[in-house]
């Protein structure tokens, strides 16, 4: 798809698994999360399209006025949404701008089998307070503290993480999947890293496309 300004059913009829979305919002929460990050968004979940279930979103927040599609549940934190539902949530009730970003190739069976297993791990992990998650990022960029924290790998090596952010979530989902490449922790990510403008290290092979602004009404 080459259209840099897409309808909502036109990007979720497009959507495939791993595609991101990113949202930026203007209140004060959001503004707060953008400068705590040093990120340009404040917000990024996953899409999830398997077999004939409606495309999905993978992600974490604080709100629990969706369903979450893995247990039925309405819960904080990790959670598997309906796509449509969450991004007019999103864009409508938080004011969120929206875009879509697509993944090269389209993920294996194998990959998808891998996302399912995360799924099942880490939905209802919740999500973690302001102090934690600034705290937590903050250790991601130092690496003396760093190594203090966390002597593990890659992101898939926090897999047991109490509380999980939402670019945590896609980050170690991207891990287990195997979409990324190096040796960063999920506490190393934030929204931005998802941005087309920052350096997120891909496997060999992967890209993603620069971003489609999703208009929804």
């Amino acid at each position: 798809m080459t259209a840099s300004r897409i309808d909502l059913n036109s990007a979720l009829d497009a959507t495939r698994t791993g595609e991101i979305w990113i949202f930026r919002g203007h209140s004060r929460a959001d503004r707060a999360i953008q400068t705590l990050t040093n990120s340009p968004v404040n917000h990024v979940g996953m899409a999830v399209v398997v077999d004939d279930l409606p495309p999905l979103m993978w992600h974490a927040e604080l709100g629990k006025s969706l369903q979450d599609m893995w247990t039925g549940n309405y819960q904080r934190g990790v959670q598997l949404h309906d796509l449509r539902e969450a991004v007019m949530q999103w864009s409508n009730k938080y004011e969120q701008r929206c875009w879509l970003r697509q993944l090269s190739p389209a993920v294996t069976r194998e990959q998808e089998d891998a996302l399912m297993r995360t799924i099942a791990r880490m939905d209802g992990t919740a999500f973690p307070t302001t102090a934690k998650l600034t705290g937590r990022w903050f250790l991601g960029r130092l690496p003396r503290l760093r190594d203090l924290s966390d002597s593990g790998g890659g992101p898939g090596s926090a897999a047991a993480l109490e509380t999980a952010y939402c670019a945590e979530v896609v980050a170690l989902t991207y891990d287990d999947m195997g979409l990324l490449s190096g040796n960063k922790k999920a506490n190393w990510f934030d929204p931005g890293k998802f941005w087309s403008g920052d350096r997120l290290p891909l496997a060999p092979g992967v890209s993603l496309g620069d971003e489609i602004a999703v208009e929804v009404q």
